[in-house]
């Protein structure tokens, strides 16, 4: 058996950028700091290191958020690790991002509350189509 769960918390690092696939699916990309406390061995202190994880969400639902999903909104992303490999310029070239199943705000730019929503398309339909932003 073997499990492929990610669960990450941040504040995105860029407006997330929406394109589409060959055959017409939305995607939507976007990355999010991480932070990871170190201690400096050199000073005794701590320190927030960040890591920066790239995510995308597949789906209308991505289609949806795009507008909102702006550089330091805070989100909360759970999802499955993918690693893409590829050649460029004769160098072998890979990273792992995080395929998001759901997406959670966990506060708005004017700071109220959270708001969860599902990376299922098919859900992500039915909530949407009372014109409801996110």
């Amino acid at each position: 058996m073997s499990i492929n769960k990610a669960i990450i918390s941040g504040n995105l690092t860029r407006d997330a950028e929406l394109r589409s696939t060959a055959s017409g699916t939305p995607v939507l990309s976007f990355s999010v700091a991480v932070n990871d406390r170190r201690k400096n061995n050199q000073t005794g202190e701590w320190e927030d290191v960040p890591n920066f994880i790239d995510c995308t969400l597949f789906g209308k639902y991505g289609q949806s958020i795009a507008q909102y999903m702006t550089k330091g909104a805070k989100v909360a992303v759970e999802g499955k690790l993918r690693q893409s490999s590829w050649e460029r310029d004769g160098q072998k070239r890979s990273k792992i991002e995080v395929i998001v199943d759901e997406l959670i705000w966990l506060a708005s730019r004017s700071g109220a509350g959270t708001t969860e929503c599902q990376g299922d398309e098919a859900a992500a339909s039915d909530l949407y189509d009372e014109g409801i932003p996110f």
